[in-house]
């Protein structure tokens, strides 16, 4: 496969990761990183506004998706001009990327070259391990992607031997989504887990559940983790008084106590793909600060301040 367009981030961050980058032509509006994929063509585009805050994406997502099966469209004379070898996308959120059933149609239908499609779909971490596996055969480079897992399998495995020593593990909700609430599901419970805490609300393998405020107040986190999906921290920031002004915000004794983070949810902890071993260590510092020290701060976690 000589030619491929990859239409999320997270499989454009492995086939640069397996060394396969150079040949990508072309990508997702979305991806993002390595810096050395911002230049290609982008074969996809957002059917609605995506500025604007998280309960008003919320409500033109979900307009969308009562007429259409995916919130994001496939540019088919794009692809048809890129004339890849290989489509890699995914179907397991059609709010995540292009639909499947929609680069199906555009392959067959409009383009010539008559890609394979490889469609990807993670819901916990033996998932992204063995989607990063896939890419590798079907790129000729199994072995790499052999290695790269083994790699980022043994950096959790010691991340784990270490949280494994410390006694204390702290009660965490990791929220992923702030209007409506949602509370982080998929590979993130594992990830919670191998850094030292106990995850509250989701379990691994299960998509992201809505969450009330009252069941927040109850469950009383030692730790709150904000990570929501598609946000950098800075965008975060300006839609952080969705979740302030909740009457039930003041009730949390991790707001009272200054427990309270903001990550990098965009780049790190929702792409399911190499940088998850990051999002651990991220979690890792947060919960035990003494243990991990703070090499993440700033770029990938600050503590929330209170105005």
């Amino acid at each position: 496969m000589d030619r491929v367009i990859s239409l999320l981030p997270s499989s454009t961050e492995i086939i640069c990761a397996i060394g396969g980058g150079e040949r990508l032509v072309g990508r997702s509006h979305e991806c993002d990183y390595p810096a050395t994929v911002v230049n290609l063509p982008i074969c996809t585009a957002p059917k609605f506004d995506p500025d604007g805050t998280s309960y008003q994406i919320d409500q033109r997502v979900k307009a969308i998706l009562q007429e259409a099966t995916s919130v994001y469209r496939v540019d088919a004379d794009q692809l048809d001009e890129l004339a890849p070898d290989l489509l890699v996308t995914q179907s397991q959120c059609d709010v995540c990327a292009v639909s499947l059933k929609d680069v199906q149609e555009a392959a067959c239908q409009l383009v010539h070259s008559q890609p394979t499609i490889l469609s990807l779909e993670p819901n916990a971490l033996t998932d992204v391990w063995r989607d990063i596996e896939r890419v590798g055969t079907a790129l000729g480079l199994g072995d790499k992607s052999c290695a790269l897992v083994a790699q980022l399998k043994d950096r959790l495995h010691k991340i784990a031997a270490r949280t494994r020593e410390i006694n204390h593990r702290p009660r965490v909700a990791c929220i992923e989504w702030f209007e409506p609430l949602m509370a982080a599901g998929n590979w993130i419970p594992e990830l919670v887990e191998i850094a030292g805490g106990q995850n509250l609300f989701t379990t691994s393998g299960a998509h992201s559940p809505y969450l009330a405020w009252d069941a927040v107040v109850e469950a009383q986190p030692d730790i709150i983790i904000l990570m929501p999906c598609g946000f950098s921290m800075s965008r975060m920031r300006s839609e952080l008084p969705a979740l302030t002004r909740q009457s039930a915000w003041s009730q949390l004794r991790a707001v009272q106590k200054g427990q309270v983070f903001l990550t990098d949810g965009n780049q790190y902890f929702n792409r399911p793909g190499p940088r998850l071993v990051e999002s651990a260590e991220i979690l890792a510092e947060v919960f035990h600060p003494r243990d991990f020290g703070c090499t993440h701060e700033h770029q990938g976690w600050e503590r929330w301040k209170s105005d």
